[in-house]
């Protein structure tokens, strides 16, 4: 698949989808999923259809309940190791001299039998259910196999209990009799429910990430009734609400401060290490802690519709996706299961025709080891696990991934094209000089007209003329028949007359020119032009600064060999003086939103991997075409829509720790499906007795038991690792 598919086609249709169970009218919290196969969906608890693996709610919750899956398997685990420990004495007892005596092998046997018929068919009935399903699914998967080793072994050992006369002699020992596993199947299915064990209590853990968020919200708040204080529990919070706020206490909801000013720690939402300080019209965001000051804040958004909710669920569905490479560990899961029964069972006729003496005992033995060892499981982990790491990583660091597969790009970026205002730039510009060109229209009235317009826009220049107005206590105008033309300004009719705000492009496309409009252009770095119908009538210049973090920023992606090109819809002087300040070589100015739509399209013809950075609506465009688009937090939604990552804080620098962290997932990936591809490759042959013929070695069921539960729990503790990863 090539890059451009593996990032765009992001809505696709699952074969595997277990579309009875998928959910349609309750909410997401409702339903369970597979960690290794998210488009398995149920109602309730139960194993995947596919891989047989236990399903977990797919909402993340903050509660601590123990997981119903975790506590059936400690009650089968206790029973399994009550009773497994005297068969492994017992089995230990044949071989100890003056202890076999105590005790006939018959008897030994028997009582081996009885205590093992619980342990199988009791502890170890979720294995057999599991397997039943995967037969009827004719999805075979590792529970297949172990249901298979174990199951065999313990019908063989019964038929030579209790018809030993059935077996040929190349199945007796020297003695005469015919070896029992009854120990091996009990210990097994002992060892397997301790290795699932250890995988649920360690699968916990991928979730740290969301669960950390969870907490962050208060459970009360002090809310303020007709003049009085009075705590109520969070659900109950109302958009208008007054919130008190003191020192030291979590913020309940997104909302503005109407009262007082503080310090506010952002760090666990946003990634922002310094206190920031709030004051009156300032915007706080739920989940932050007040430090210093008291506070009354008007909410509004609460609940589901808060920031830190939205990044909640945006890293909870990233977790849940799949990246590219998956589709080697679901290639090789699909044909696994079939290949190691053929060599389970090719092992037993090996031994059976070549070896000399006890050979269909041996081949007895390694036929279930092939099966016990096998571990599709550590293959199908692989990746699922590593994402889920990284996402939660991500989300901690301010860095939201909303589709992980964008990870596998973005490590082989080679091409950066970037926006300058709220970008490079503080996206705060603010106001110079205000000028009048039409001797009937003063200063103050150029700024009216302009504000008014402008009030009507988000954009960051609109942002800061219509501020500036207010600041000074101006009334804004009544405008009609507004609209707003992307990456030129801004029209509408005031007073019956029509007025226009916007850069060169706009007089342009309205018949309005003259060299005065070519001369100021190319004098001030940021300018807007109000026109009416017919002539300019005033100008207003403005300026932004640039982002503290934006030098060290190019600087370390300039280090990392790729290249960083500026676009910008401002003129020649702007953009040329920005690309001086920060060392950018290659920067394009005066650009619409389509042609730096055409910029990212002819760098990926050219076989580029090309991220594009933003934050307005004039790159969105630009930001859902490039391989990998990245919107800043502060930018706007549609930006935030159209691209894959966003960073909560606008801050470049985390551009840098994106790249970085999606270099080490995908290390610790491929880390991942090595050591699940390598043991499976060394151990099943090794299972299978080929090291017998030259060092007469011939590993135990009990053995493969243990290496193949400590093949899952490898892989899951690589994929751990990299939580103490820095980025």
């Amino acid at each position: 698949m090539g890059i451009d598919e593996m990032c765009h086609n992001k809505c696709h249709k699952n074969p595997n989808n277990d579309n009875s169970n998928v959910p349609t009218e309750k909410s997401g919290s409702e339903y369970y999923t597979c960690p290794m196969h998210p488009e398995v969906r149920k109602w309730n608890h139960g194993e995947c259809t596919i891989c047989g693996m236990d399903l977990e709610p797919d909402v993340i919750t903050g509660n601590d309940h123990e997981n119903p899956e975790l506590k059936k398997y400690k009650e089968k685990f206790l029973v399994g190791i009550f009773l497994t420990l005297p068969i492994m004495f017992l089995e230990m007892a044949r071989h100890i001299n003056g202890v076999n005596s105590i005790l006939s092998e018959k008897n030994n046997t028997y009582i081996q039998f009885i205590l093992s018929i619980p342990v199988v068919l009791w502890s170890g009935n979720p294995f057999f259910i599991k397997a039943y399903n995967s037969l009827r699914q004719k999805s075979l998967n590792m529970f297949s196999l172990i249901s298979l080793g174990t199951g065999v072994s313990f019908i063989y050992s019964l038929f030579a209990l209790l018809k030993p006369n059935l077996f040929p002699k190349s199945f007796h020992y020297q003695n005469g009799g015919i070896p029992v596993y009854f120990e091996t199947s009990s210990i097994i299915i002992t060892l397997v429910l301790l290795g699932q064990m250890l995988e649920l209590r360690a699968r916990k853990f991928t979730s740290l990430a969301i669960k950390t968020l969870l907490e962050l919200t208060p459970r009360s708040a002090k809310i303020v009734i007709n003049g009085s204080e009075q705590d109520i529990p969070i659900e109950n919070i109302k958009v208008g609400d007054n919130i008190i706020i003191s020192p030291g206490e979590k913020i309940p909801a997104d909302g503005t401060i109407t009262e007082g000013s503080t310090n506010v720690d952002e760090s666990m939402v946003t990634g922002e290490s310094v206190p920031i300080h709030k004051k009156l019209n300032d915007f706080v965001i739920a989940g932050t802690v007040n430090i210093d000051g008291s506070i009354i804040m008007k909410a509004t958004k609460i609940g589901s519709n808060t920031m830190l909710a939205n990044i909640i669920k945006m890293v909870n569905n990233s977790q849940r996706s799949k990246v590219p490479i998956q589709r080697v560990a679901d290639l090789a899961s699909s044909w696994f299961v079939p290949v190691v029964i053929s060599v389970s069972v090719f092992s037993f006729l090996a031994w059976s025709l070549f070896a000399t003496k006890q050979s269909m005992s041996y081949g007895f033995i390694s036929a279930v080891n092939v099966l016990i060892i096998a571990c599709p499981c550590a293959i199908g982990l692989a990746t699922t696990l590593s994402i889920m790491v990284g996402v939660g990583i991500g989300a901690k660091n301010g860095i939201l991934i909303k589709d992980p597969e964008c990870l596998e790009v973005l490590e082989k970026v080679d091409t950066i094209i970037i926006d300058k205002t709220g970008t490079l730039t503080e996206g705060k510009p603010k106001v110079g000089e205000i000028h009048s060109k039409n001797d009937s229209v003063s200063e103050h009235r150029v700024l009216q007209l302009a504000a008014s317009l402008a009030h009507n826009s988000k954009h960051p220049l609109s942002t800061a003329i219509t501020c500036f107005a207010k600041d000074r206590g101006m009334n804004l105008l009544k405008v009609t028949n507004f609209e707003s033309i992307t990456g030129k300004g801004l029209i509408g009719e005031i007073d019956g007359q029509k007025v226009a705000l916007g850069n060169k492009d706009l007089m342009q496309n309205m018949e309005i020119s003259s060299e005065t409009i070519i001369s100021l252009t190319n004098e001030f770095p940021t300018i807007v032009f109000l026109a009416n119908s017919t002539s300019v009538i005033g100008y207003i210049t403005l300026s932004d600064n640039i982002k503290k973090s934006t030098l060290e920023a190019i600087k370390k992606l300039q280090k990392m060999k790729i290249n960083i090109v500026m676009a910008t819809g401002d003129n020649q002087k702007s953009a040329k003086l920005i690309a001086n300040i920060t060392g950018i070589k290659n920067f394009v100015s005066n650009v619409t939103p389509e042609e730096k739509l055409k910029i990212v399209e002819k760098y990926k013809e050219n076989g580029h991997v090309v991220v594009m950075i933003g934050d307005g609506v004039n790159d969105a465009v630009a930001l859902s075409a490039a391989h990998v688009g990245i919107s800043m937090g502060n930018g706007i939604d549609v930006a935030i829509e159209n691209s894959n990552i966003t960073l909560l804080k606008g801050d470049l620098i985390r551009v840098v720790g994106a790249i970085d962290l999606s270099s080490k997932v995908m290390k610790n990936i491929r880390q991942n499906l090595f050591l699940a591809f390598a043991y499976n490759t060394a151990c099943i042959p090794i299972a299978a007795g080929v090291l017998f013929p030259q060092f007469g070695i011939l590993i135990s069921p009990i053995f493969a038991a243990i290496a193949m539960s400590a093949s899952s729990l490898s892989v899951i503790g690589n994929a751990l690792r990299l939580n103490f990863e820095k980025i």
